[in-house]
């Protein structure tokens, strides 16, 4: 991980002389909260870490059904005629 100290108005470009770079700039830094504008281009995808996180334990989550529907679809199976 590379870590860079950054004032208000200073950016870091990331991909700098390629068509995908994408620029993170520091807007404004209160307390121990720090707004960042991220300018990319359309074809970069941009998402939170912690929603990319939830949606892929609700994926997880729906991927295995409970054991209850388990069970009652195995029962419906052995009585089906």
């Amino acid at each position: 991980m590379l870590v860079l100290s950054r004032r208000v108005g200073e950016s870091v470009v990331i991909g700098a002389g390629t068509p995908d770079a994408v620029t993170v700039t520091v807007l404004e830094v209160r307390g121990d909260v720090i707004r960042v504008g991220i300018d990319a281009p359309r074809s970069v995808a941009v998402h939170r870490a912690e929603l990319l996180e939830q949606l892929a334990e609700s994926n997880a989550e729906a991927a295995s059904p409970a054991a209850e529907a388990v069970a009652s679809l195995s029962e419906a199976l052995r009585h089906r005629t």
